[in-house]
């Protein structure tokens, strides 16, 4: 089957959220790879619990708070950092195979667009970064609902924006929560599994799973 629309999460899956830690490495210490999985897992914990409560804040802000909270619950990475860590998030490495993946796509006459928990300004800074411009089409932020990823209002922006039913959009995470909210809206869904994760909702499974993007058709 082919789809009029291609949509991607985009961190984790179109931008690498563990590059801005990397890139500091040296600085940030033996640690850094824990530190940035307590970063981005404390990340999306704000951002559900936001949701849950109607009390939103825009992604960037959560971003930072969480990265105050990661120098907490690790005390030995140098608080002198802070800025540097965050001037980095604004250019996340995307994965090597996303350009040659979303152009062969587009070329098929697919629209491409990002679908994102992140603010407008992140998105297109990350999309700009990347040298993405001419490939995505769209761009999808939550910001425009003031809420997060799973609300199926999310997933309607896109539906509603290009009046297609769900079933002709392809949607791809590296989240499997945000794969099963896709699925639960009625988008064709794919796991980019790139981290080998065993799987979380077996009731709300994906169309297909994949390592990367390479194979996305």
């Amino acid at each position: 089957m082919s789809y009029a629309a291609y949509v991607f999460d985009a961190y984790g899956t179109l931008f690498d959220v563990h590059a801005a830690v990397r890139r500091h490495a040296g600085d940030v210490g033996p640690n850094y790879q824990l530190f940035s999985e307590v970063w981005r897992a404390k990340q999306l914990e704000y951002s559900w619990t936001r949701a849950l409560m109607g009390a939103y804040k825009d992604f960037w802000k959560l971003t930072e708070e969480a990265l105050d909270y990661t120098f907490q619950r690790i005390p030995g990475v140098d608080r002198a950092l802070r800025s540097k860590l965050l001037e980095a998030y604004w250019k996340l490495d995307c994965y090597p195979e996303v350009p040659s993946v979303l152009r062969a796509l587009k070329a098929r006459g697919a629209r491409i667009a990002v679908l994102s928990n992140g603010s407008p300004e992140m998105l297109r800074s990350a999309v700009t970064n990347a040298a993405l411009e001419t490939v995505i089409d769209d761009i999808f932020s939550v910001d425009a609902l003031k809420t997060y990823k799973t609300a199926p209002a999310v997933y309607d922006m896109v539906t509603t924006s290009y009046r297609l039913y769900p079933n002709v959009v392809s949607f791809q995470s590296s989240n499997r929560w945000d794969v099963a909210g896709a699925t639960r809206f009625g988008f064709r869904t794919v796991w980019i599994n790139r981290t080998g994760m065993p799987d979380e909702y077996p009731d709300l499974g994906p169309s297909l799973i994949l390592p990367t993007l390479e194979a996305l058709e």
